[in-house]
């Protein structure tokens, strides 16, 4: 063969090329490599499914993967195939080749380098835009479902008169589909331009025609295709006015038409939708007129009216027309709004109350037997005793309660009563050597139910206990103790196999225990375990001996986490709570549906409305939002997660809830109806905060049903700050036993205060029926106060007890030394016309650093008192004395460890003989405090008190004034923190 290559010949050097061991090697890497990425993949699948399986609800995960996968393929074929036949199409009507310009030289090049593989850039490009659509698509997959299951919801909106469902399902969907037709239609234009340009269809620089005929025809049907699409944009925005978004001064955030939309903007959108129509035919036209004339004059005609209908013509009406006579115009569609938004939130039946604010008795007195009988007061905060039960009941470093526990009811003595309760769940930090086999197999569960009454403490400022202990014990009925899953359980365990777990442990040692349930997935299977060694990074799930016959894995623990994967559709409220329902310990979990596509209806931010003091300091309180945007809410599901076996269980509660009987069609089976509800279970459900948390900011502005009212913006109230801490957040809402002044006896609730728009006065009071056992569960009563009245908010109160002299310096010495003042829940309970606000004062002393409750500050009508105990408090306020404080003992203020004084001495054999009992009984106490015996402690310190109370009766007796009344001593509430 003749040498081509017009180079000087010469011995070849060979290219050194690997060896075959090498090449072999290389392609079994990448092979392993390849088979290691599609294991993987399948490893959390499988795992997935496995989970899904184990819970029961295989039918939730097979039905969104179906769908995913149906809208996977679905759009992205539809994608591929709008790109790639108008890239073929392209290519069929290219002309003969003409190379008489530079221009069509320099693509000449591009042709031939692209020749030999056309059919695989073709391929390559449509599985490009193909896989990306179908990803996108697959995203759609609750629009979708919603679509296609949608039932009727019998309202209609006041302007287009159609059912909201349409606005709420339909029209999400129709908005995807059009979206979905620009971005076909968009690319297939851009790929047909591209390929047209390359092959001479299209000429830029070329003398002659700039396209050929077939390429004109081509371009413009596409054109077409793109202006037909906005006309149908046009008419979907008609629709799409009743749920728009828009800035109004007489609100944060307006849903609906306004009369510049109902008078401009409506209007506009039909004319525009014409001139879309008549544009998009003009392009098809060019099919028969191979030009472009009269189309680009009708798309820049349609552009112009666009600038001047749509955007132009509704500012010049807003600004004449609605800005001279703005209430007048805008009245109509306020009321749309009002009705609309109180339906939605479902706090159209609220009943507003006009309140006087102000005592309705000139003799207190007679009041005292009415705020028993009006409210169970609770003065064990939640929020502040964890750490109190967990110094006193944790027994053990890894068990721990939450940061905020929770208020439940359970029968005391027969009667049922507010209980502040919280479950000794594991705690891995305080394992005393972490490892893997620990902190996997041996520590794997909390142990046992933690309670304590909510209106009384024990002598010594501690929680009254009516269950505690290891194993737990007290009022409960018997109960499964043992906790796998709970709100601090966040890491997998392997249970049931050879290994044991720490069961607990007591005076005679620790106690084992093997996993009896069939919670979790199943580890025997080789495939399994290699499924979970890869999907949860730790290989020592494959090789490991500790795992063999019966073990078992869990994992997806936490109550919020496993009602979320079960139904992916639900908002999950940011409170699980325990209760202990026929035997077992239940986490009780609400639910609700939403939707961002109620006409009318004003839209609200879940993330803020929500957050408060309480989400501030803690995350794991945060609301789980499926979307953070709605205009629409339900608590429409209770759901339940057993402790011990996982087991998860979803009730109907709002049977008419129509987004809720949508998600029942899309996955049957998977609710169960309200009927199956046990009334054990019943008598612990509650109404959930979260929704009285955005119904209560709903109610700063919608509580006005006048559109002039609503307009001014006079009645506007907000969310007062909470006022015991410097976060500066709203205040939480309060469970509480009590009653309305229309109730006729106490019911649970849920309440919270509101003050006018930049003041901290009272403006008014709310509260919730939330016992699910009274007729008017959900009934939402408001109590407002006249403008003229400036009764006290909850800011003002709290400046008042800071501000009175007496209680400041009490104050300071309870500070003394290192301890310091936590304020509890400042509650608040209507009484004969008035507002009476009770507040737990706590003082973490010494070294122990939890607190105890020491005082109790209580205001009503002007009167003020700082007491030891409510009673006394309640005693002093209806008594008339006003603001009675005595200083606390040094005890209080310092505690032992700062030196506490003994009882002084006395002339007089009586009281010198029960001051001498009483530092017996206080050496007896601090003698106790050293050995932990705390039964000990608490009967030195009745004694101490009997002492002190002798004392005191004898001096008085005697003329010389009290012996200190246990203000100058330890005092009958000495405590180990104090």
């Amino acid at each position: 063969m003749p040498d081509r290559g017009g180079g000087p010949t010469g011995p070849r050097i060979r290219v050194g090329r690997p060896s075959r061991r090498v090449r072999t090697l290389l392609m079994t890497l990448g092979v392993l490599a390849v088979l290691g990425m599609v294991f993987t993949m399948f490893a959390g699948f499988w795992t997935d499914w496995l989970w899904y399986r184990s819970v029961n609800y295989s039918s939730v995960f097979t039905t969104t993967l179906w769908t995913k996968i149906g809208l996977f393929f679905v759009f992205g074929l539809l994608m591929a195939l709008a790109v790639g036949f108008n890239v073929w199409l392209a290519h069929r009507m290219r002309p003969p080749l003409s190379a008489m310009s530079m221009e069509q030289q320099n693509l000449d090049r591009y042709r031939m380098g692209i020749a030999p593989y056309k059919k695989w850039l073709l391929l390559g490009i449509t599985a490009l835009v193909g896989l990306i659509a179908g990803a996108s698509a697959s995203s759609q997959w609750r629009t979708w479902l919603m679509w296609v299951n949608g039932v009727s919801f019998g309202r209609k909106d006041p302007q287009f008169k159609l059912d909201v469902s349409f606005y709420a399902f339909d029209l999400p969907w129709y908005r995807f589909l059009l979206g979905f037709g620009f971005a076909a239609t968009i690319l297939a234009l851009i790929a047909a331009a591209l390929t047209h340009y390359l092959y001479g269809g299209l000429r830029i620089t070329s003398p002659g025609a700039r396209a050929t005929a077939a390429a004109t025809g081509h371009l413009s049907v596409l054109l077409g295709v793109f202006v037909a699409l906005k006309a149908v944009a046009y008419w979907l925005d008609r629709y799409g006015l009743a749920v728009k978004s828009s800035d109004f001064k007489a609100t944060d955030s307006w849903t609906g038409l306004r009369y510049v939309d109902a008078n401009a903007y409506l209007p506009a959108k039909t004319i525009l939708f014409c001139i879309a129509v008549i544009c998009a035919l003009l392009f098809f036209a060019t099919l028969w007129r191979r030009t472009w004339q009269l189309p680009v004059i009708g798309f820049g005609l349609m552009v112009l009216s666009a600038i001047l209908i749509g955007g132009l013509y509704p500012a010049i009406v807003q600004k004449f027309q609605v800005q001279p006579n703005e209430q007048a115009k805008e009245a109509p569609y306020v009321e749309k709004n009002l009705k609309a938004t109180r339906e939605a939130y479902g706090i159209d039946d609220s009943k507003v109350t006009d309140y006087p604010g102000t005592s309705q008795t000139e003799d207190k007195t007679q009041l005292r037997d009415d705020v028993t009988d009006t409210a169970s007061i609770r003065i064990m905060d939640p929020n502040i005793v964890s750490p109190t039960f967990q110094q006193l009941q944790q027994i053990r470093n890894y068990y721990a309660f939450p940061t905020n526990l929770d208020v439940d009811r359970y029968p005391i003595d027969g009667q049922e009563q507010d209980t502040v309760i919280g479950l000794r769940e594991l705690n891995l930090n305080g394992i005393p050597k972490r490892n893997w086999i620990n902190d996997h197999f041996r520590y794997t569960h909390g142990y046992g139910v933690v309670a304590a009454e909510g209106t009384s403490v024990d002598s010594g400022g501690r929680p009254d206990f009516i269950e505690s202990d290891l194993p737990s014990k007290g009022e409960l009925p018997e109960y499964e103790q043992r906790l796998y899953y709970g709100e601090r359980t966040t890491t997998y365990s392997i249970v049931g196999g050879p290994q044991k777990e720490i069961d607990y442990s007591d005076d005679s040692g620790e106690k084992t225990y093997s996993y009896q349930g069939d919670s979790g997935v199943n580890l025997e299977n080789p495939i399994n375990r290699a499924a979970y060694a890869v999907a949860f990074s730790e290989p020592q799930i494959l090789y490991s001996g500790a795992i063999g016959e019966g073990s078992r894995i869990l994992y997806n623990r936490t109550p919020k986490e496993r009602v979320e994967a079960i139904a992916p559709w639900l908002t999950i409220d940011g409170d699980a709570y325990p209760a202990v329902v026929d035997g077992r310990i239940q986490w009780i979990v609400d639910a609700y549906t939403t939707t961002n596509g109620y006409p009318y209806a004003s839209r609200t931010t879940l993330g803020d409305t929500t957050a408060d003091s309480l989400t501030a300091t803690n995350d794991q309180r945060a609301v789980v939002a499926q979307q953070n945007q709605v205009n629409y809410i339900r608590n429409s599901v209770k759901a339940t997660v057993d402790a011990y076996s996982g087991e998860v269980k979803l009730y109907q509660w709002d049977t008419q809830d129509p987004v809720l009987k949508t998600w029942m069609k899309a996955f049957p089976d998977t609710v169960q109806p309200k009927t199956e509800i046990s009334s054990a279970l019943m008598a612990h459900l509650r109404y959930p905060q979260d929704l009285f948390k955005v119904q209560r900011e709903l109610l700063t502005r919608y509580h006005v049903k006048d559109a002039t009212t609503f307009l001014s913006g006079s009645e506007v109230w907000e969310v007062p700050d909470d006022p015991t801490n410097r976060t500066g957040d709203a205040v939480p809402p309060y469970y509480l036993s009590m009653k309305m002044p229309d109730q006729q006896e106490q019911t649970f609730s849920l309440t919270t205060t509101f003050t006018p728009n930049g003041r901290d006065n009272l403006s008014a009071f709310m509260a919730v029926n939330a016992d699910p056992g009274t007729e008017d569960y959900g009934k939402i009563r408001v109590l407002k106060l006249p403008t003229s009245t400036t009764a006290a908010g909850p800011k003002q109160v709290q400046s008042q007890f800071n501000s009175e002299q007496d209680i400041a310096e009490s104050i300071r010495l309870l500070r003394g030394g290192d301890s310091e003042v936590e304020y509890g829940n400042l509650l608040a309970v209507p009484l004969d016309g008035g507002l009476l606000y009770v507040e737990p004062v706590y003082v973490r002393g010494g070294g122990l650093k939890y607190p105890l409750l020491r005082k109790v500050l209580v205001t009503y009508g002007g009167q003020t008192a700082f007491e030891d105990t409510l009673d006394q408090a309640l005693a002093k306020v209806f008594g008339g004395e006003g603001t009675t404080t005595e200083p606390p003992g040094e005890d209080e203020g310092t505690g032992e460890e700062e030196g506490t004084t003994p009882p002084p001495t006395s002339d007089n054999p009586t009281v010198q003989e029960a001051l001498n009992d009483a530092q017996k009984a206080f050496e007896a106490g601090q003698e106790a405090l050293k050995k932990n015996d705390w039964e000990a402690y608490g009967k030195a310190q009745k004694d101490l008190e009997d002492a002190l109370r002798k004392a005191e009766e004898a001096q008085s007796a005697e003329g010389g004034g009290g012996a200190g009344g246990g203000e100058s001593g330890p005092g009958p509430d000495a405590s180990p923190s104090s």
